[in-house]
């Protein structure tokens, strides 16, 4: 018996990628990036010197904005309200928005406040802000403790929290 071969007998290629190894392939390597990922992280206890160098001496006329423990702001001595900020630098620093402004906050202030109260500097376009902490003080300690300037110097479009030289206020 003679068979006759027709031509759609013949088997075809799948012309379709199969994607269920490259699949497979992925959720391996999720897997291994997700077990190896916290054991990259630099976990390196360092004991960091301490400055010996004197702090910069402070300005004549500084201008201290000081936000009290139950979140209300004080310039220098007077209270003002946040609505209220913007003016009042306006006529403590006269019109110099160059001048930096020492920032205080009670210890018990949360983040998410005091970054409130940066980002009403900023908006009224002072820029140079220097975070205040007191100086030679143990936690919980009251005494031989000096007012220190430590952090922030901003000015641009930089953020509100870029390191500079401490100074005594």
């Amino acid at each position: 018996m003679i068979r006759m071969r027709h031509t759609d007998e013949s088997p075809h290629e799948a012309s379709e990628i199969n994607v269920t190894p490259f699949i497979d392939v992925m959720l391996v390597l999720l897997v291994i990036f997700m077990v190896t990922a916290p054991l990259t992280t630099v976990n390196v206890p360092v004991d960091l010197p301490s400055s010996t160098e004197k702090p910069t001496p402070p300005p004549d006329d500084p201008v201290f904005l000081t936000v009290k423990a139950d979140h209300r702001l004080a310039l220098g001595e007077d209270d003002i309200t946040m609505d209220g900020l913007a003016g009042a630098l306006e006529s403590a620093t006269k019109g110099n928005r160059d001048q930096r402004i020492f920032l205080r906050a009670d210890r018990t202030v949360d983040y998410g406040t005091l970054m409130g109260v940066m980002d009403k500097l900023r908006s009224a376009g002072y820029l140079k802000v220097a975070l205040v902490n007191l100086q030679g003080q143990e936690e919980g300690s009251e005494a031989g403790t000096t007012m220190v300037p430590t952090a922030s110097t901003t000015s641009g479009s930089a953020p509100a929290t870029a390191p500079v030289a401490a100074g005594t206020p």
